[in-house]
């Protein structure tokens, strides 16, 4: 008797997992429309909000805000966080906490929408999948600690910042596309 409902209940997994992971996949958007509505957006955000755009500061207060819960006495003795949760303090009481998990569920949204929401490891023919992990997480962990270090990641440094003309902004652009095309050389041979 518990097969049956046991194999029921796995059809019905599958059944909901293909309903997330097997849509008919549409062609991506023409890239000087996405780049224009990207700058739609942009506009919008600093004329509505009077904030432009960007993602390390949102997740960093998600962490702060866990780091609260666990750890309250750490939160009280470091001035940087002190300023985000200290005291009566919320980390979560910022706008650009909404925009990221707005953000993170209109990717989630997009890709299921066109058919693009599934699980699978982008790679070249000459790596394998751990080192594909291990290689995205290093990037990752280098690129997250850069935006902390910049106080800014790509959307907030570059987006609004370059939008504001700032000249801090505009030296960081320079910097991550000479970084990333003088890495790319190394690196190359993973994708080829």
């Amino acid at each position: 008797m518990t097969t049956v409902a046991g194999s029921k209940s796995t059809a019905k997994k599958r059944s909901l997992l293909a309903v997330f992971t097997q849509r008919k996949t549409k062609p991506y958007l023409n890239p000087y429309l996405g780049g224009f509505l990207l700058g739609v957006v942009l506009f919008l955000a600093f004329f509505l909000t009077g904030n432009g755009l960007g993602a390390s500061g949102g997740l960093n207060r998600i962490l702060v805000f866990f780091e609260d819960l666990i750890v309250p006495n750490h939160i009280d003795q470091v001035p940087y966080l002190l300023k985000l949760a200290g005291g009566a303090l919320n980390a979560l009481d910022s706008w650009i906490v909404f925009m990221t998990v707005g953000t993170i569920l209109g990717g989630f949204i997009s890709g299921w929408l066109n058919g693009r929401l599934k699980v699978e490891t982008n790679r070249g023919p000459q790596i394998g999948r751990k080192t594909r992990w291990v290689f995205a997480f290093m990037g990752g962990a280098f690129m997250g600690y850069g935006a902390r270090m910049a106080r800014g990641c790509t959307s907030g440094q570059a987006l609004s910042g370059g939008a504001v003309l700032s000249v801090g902004s505009w030296a960081f652009m320079f910097a991550v596309f000479a970084g990333a095309y003088a890495l790319a050389y190394f690196v190359r041979r993973l994708w080829n």
